[in-house]
């Protein structure tokens, strides 16, 4: 069966059964029977409890759920609480994240405008979109939304803008003729879609989809489908937590048989070893996370990045390619002269000088032969024409002073046809005569076609083949630069019985304009446009390029535009890197895989194509970013690993489906967030190393301790202070690490690299090692001083300074001691500060001693607690730089 735009206008009427008087009340009620409201559903949506409930799905929570209730049986309740308390917040803050998170198809019911002119019964009248039906006849003038799909039926110099559907920057112009072959979205021009925008014209459609069923309901469908990924540390954590959880309650098991073989109360060691469960087990490290990311969420914010999902932060670090839309997002969405070409010479639009008076000339006819405005910076009119306009306030050249001196007295509007619009203006010719002159502009073969004479700094002559060949080659060149061009001309129609000179008295009698009157032209010149890069596109994309990230455009623009654009700023070495969507229509998934690392631009694509070449490159083993602003982008966004979106541009609809948003609409904040990204993971990951490392260190003490058949070396309560205080406190300060710029230095992890690799584990086992000997050697100092209860107290004492002071060691894989990086971060600072009060007033007033289960400690062995906590620092760094050392010589 045939596309609709295959069909002639009477076909589709027939198809859909419409009629010229428009549909009667019986038919639109069939009608609705068959498809519906003109309005976007809605999948089921998870309540607020559900949505609360799968914070705790993960496995590590699940393993502190049932260590807090055996706590809790086990008389222990407070360690019941505390884990209760931990998990409850960390379960409301990602709920709060989530509810915020899907709005994606509210926002595209708000597309549609409220109201449709609709021909019933023989009379046009305004009804809610959502009455709307197929088959239904709507009229459509300039300033209108799209409110439902169909085929054009009438049109008078139509244009709508569709880039927010097909990402083409410049308006669409329409025709009502059939289209004979198949052609991508972009180029069905007897088409109009839901959501878009009429500039210009005015015409009538008679709907053929509605609600679901149209383009952007076929997105909306996309959105529903397109799955959201987990970020490398969201997927990481996961693993990471129940590789941990799995090996502490093994190692717990067996700490407990060894306990109960040495003939200890059962129950007493089950305590105990459920108590060493919760302490190793770092169950504050989501919350951590969790702060970390809000942190570097008001950072990124200040840039310019609004970051809707929290974890869109640590995901944006790992980033190996960005996708990115060109409108609006690589270019300034503004079309802006670059270049005229006059008296057979190109000029630079910075470089065009008024006191030349063919540049002069150029430059008013484009004023003249125009509809647009612009006054107090409020643009209307076509983004072309517009263009013209911005050019001449640029030279200080306002088109209202133009227009007022040179009014308009007849006109041809521009028609798709004609492919010209032509004006009439009383002025002076070269002689210095007055005369009616018409102004023309339109595609420059059409002018090229319609001229025998040619304007040159030396006066007006015969057009030769010449020059003709030299236009058509410079116009070749413009449009291989990606430039849209139009051609200007004028001629002087003759006044009728002699005319009058008098001013006034000509305009009254000034002719009217005929189509015929558009022939015998004087070429004057061309004037070269596009939507040119953002400034600063060009320096994002070599700062991708050097830190790994490969850049690809992905565009429903031409593909000359888009490949012009790319190459300017860096993306494209060679044109054979760019192609259609329609290339890529008849690729399997596993064709496409093979494709995607050849190719780095994309034009004219679907959004369909986009997600396909999103998917393509994760299913490569990377993590993508998606860059856009439109409608069409969204379910890219979604199925991105990262969706970002343009704040000012952007439709509400790319908004609502991103991860982050930028509030200025530059590329090169991408990169900047990709470097907090960065940042964020290291100091995560520094964190997750002070808390492993200070873990193992209390466990090999406990190993050591079973082993020699000593005493266990802490109670239950000495480690729940080690959870809240000398844990929490500088693990959250470690995060919150001074942001270094040589992550960008560095490549993008792999997608499926491990937080816990080999060199990883091994520095966290070096240095558990380090405070687990000086811990174990305080353990045996109290112990032979004073017995099971001093030895405790020892071990208490040595293992808090030990991690208070371990967080200086793990803000850097360099060694720091010496540097002024020690002392740069105020949070891990204040955390040392609060820890050291605390542990001193534990260990040193009498009152706490019976609550936290310590005794009194004289001076010197106060000193001596604090001895063996300090020598992890340099034992550490030593160990730090032997290892640099090392590295050095195996390269």
């Amino acid at each position: 069966m045939k596309e609709i735009y295959q069909l002639t206008a009477a076909e589709v009427q027939e198809r859909v059964n419409s009629h010229p008087d428009g549909l009667s009340k019986t038919e639109v009620e069939q009608s609705r029977e068959r498809s519906g409201w003109n309005e976007l559903t809605e999948g089921k949506r998870k309540s607020v409890l559900q949505i609360f409930l799968e914070q705790y799905k993960d496995f590590l929570v699940f393993i502190l759920i049932i260590s807090a209730i055996i706590s809790g049986i086990l008389g222990d309740m407070e360690s019941a609480i505390v884990i209760l308390v931990v998990i409850t917040i960390n379960a409301i803050l990602g709920t709060v994240q989530t509810l915020k998170a899907e709005q994606s198809l509210q926002s595209l019911k708000k597309l549609s405008g409220p109201e449709a002119k609709v021909m019933r019964d023989g009379a046009v009248a305004p009804i809610p979109v959502r009455e709307l039906v197929v088959g239904d006849l709507v009229m459509l003038e300039a300033g209108d939304y799209v409110p439902a799909d169909g085929r054009i039926l009438e049109n008078a110099s139509l244009k709508i803008d569709e880039s927010a559907l097909t990402g083409e920057s410049l308006g669409v112009e329409k025709q009502e003729d059939v289209i004979e072959n198949e052609v991508p979205l972009g180029d069905r021009t007897n088409m109009v879609f839901s959501g878009s925008y009429v500039t210009y014209g005015r015409g009538s459609f008679v709907v053929t989809d509605v609600g679901m069923q149209t383009e952007v309901g076929k997105i909306a469908g996309l959105l529903k489908n397109a799955s959201e990924k987990k970020t490398p540390l969201q997927v990481n954590l996961d693993q990471f937590g129940q590789k941990l959880s799995i090996i502490i309650l093994v190692f717990c098991a067996i700490l407990f048989g060894i306990s109960v073989l040495r003939g200890e109360n059962i129950g007493n060691a089950f305590l105990f070893a459920v108590a060493l469960a919760v302490a190793a087990i770092p169950e504050a490290l989501s919350s951590i996370v969790t702060i970390v990311l809000s942190f570097g969420t008001q950072k990124m914010a200040k840039e310019h990045a609004i970051i809707r999902k929290l974890q869109a932060v640590e995901g944006l670090g790992s980033v190996s390619v960005i996708c990115s839309d060109k409108t609006g997002t690589l270019t300034q969405n503004k079309m802006t002269v670059e270049d005229y070409y006059v008296d057979a010479r190109r000029i630079r639009a910075a470089e065009v000088d008024l006191d030349d008076p063919m540049q002069r000339q150029l430059l008013r006819y484009s004023i003249l032969c125009n509809d647009s405005t612009n006054e107090d910076g409020i643009e209307i009119g076509d983004p072309t024409e517009t263009a013209l306009i911005n050019m001449g306030s640029a030279l200080g050249v306002e088109a209202s002073k133009e227009r007022a001196q040179y009014p308009r007295l007849s006109e041809i509007p521009f028609d798709s046809d004609r492919k010209l619009m032509s004006t009439l203006h009383w002025m002076e010719n070269q002689q210095g005569e007055h005369v009616y002159r018409m102004t023309v502009k339109g595609a420059v073969d059409v002018i090229l076609n319609r001229a025998i004479r040619i304007q040159t700094a030396d006066g007006v002559r015969e057009i030769s083949a010449k020059d003709i060949e030299k236009i058509e080659k410079q116009n070749q060149d413009f449009s291989g630069e990606g430039l849209r061009v139009l051609g200007f001309a004028y001629r002087d129609i003759p006044i009728k019985d002699g005319g009058k000179s008098d001013e006034s008295i000509a305009k009254e009698q000034a002719p009217v304009l005929q189509v015929e009157d558009e022939e015998n032209l004087v070429f004057l010149g061309m004037i070269a446009m596009m939507d040119p890069p953002r400034e600063e596109s060009m320096g994002a994309v070599a700062e991708c390029i050097k830190a790994g990230i490969r850049p690809v455009m992905i565009t429903g623009d031409h593909k000359i535009t888009a490949a012009a654009i790319a190459k300017r700023i860096g993306i494209l070495k060679d044109f054979s890197e760019a192609c259609e969507g329609a290339q890529i229509d008849g690729m399997t998934d596993e064709e496409l895989r093979e494709f995607v690392p050849r190719i780095s631009v994309y034009a004219r694509v679907s959004p369909e194509h986009k997600i396909r070449i999103v998917r393509a490159w994760q299913e490569r083993g990377n993590i993508v970013a998606m860059t856009g602003d439109g409608v069409n982008d969204a379910p890219a966004l979604k199925q991105a690993d990262i969706g970002v979106a343009m704040g000012i541009t952007g439709t509400e609809v790319s908004k609502d489906a991103a991860a982050m948003v930028l509030t200025d609409d530059n590329f090169a904040t991408i990169v900047k967030a990709v470097e907090n990204g960065r940042n964020v993971y290291r100091n995560i990951k520094n964190s997750i190393q002070f808390l492993l490392s200070g873990n193992f260190g209390a466990i090999l003490t406990v190993l050591f301790a079973s082993l020699a058949a000593l005493p266990v070396p802490f109670e239950p309560v000495h480690l729940l202070f080690i959870n809240l205080l000398t844990d929490s406190l500088p693990a959250i300060a470690l995060g919150l690490e001074p942001h270094s710029r040589d992550v960008m230095e560095e490549k993008p992890r792999p997608m499926n690299e491990s937080i816990l690799t080999k060199a990883f584990l091994g520095k966290i086992g070096l240095e558990g090692l380090v405070i687990g000997v000086m811990t174990t050697i305080g353990f045996l100092l109290g112990y032979r001083q004073g017995g099971a209860a001093l030895g405790s107290t020892f071990a208490f004492g040595t293992l808090c300074l030990s991690r208070l002071i371990h967080g200086f060691n793990c803000k850097s894989d360099d060694m720091i001691l010496f540097s002024k990086k020690l002392f740069n971060n105020k949070y891990l600072i204040g955390a040392f500060g609060i820890g050291f009060v605390f542990i001193t007033a534990v260990l040193m007033i009498p009152g706490l001693h019976n609550v936290f289960k310590v005794v009194p400690l004289d001076g010197g062995q106060f000193l001596t607690v604090c001895g063996l906590a300090i020598l992890n620092l340099p034992v550490i760094q030593a160990l730090k730089a032997a290892r640099k050392g090392w590295r050095k010589q195996q390269k």
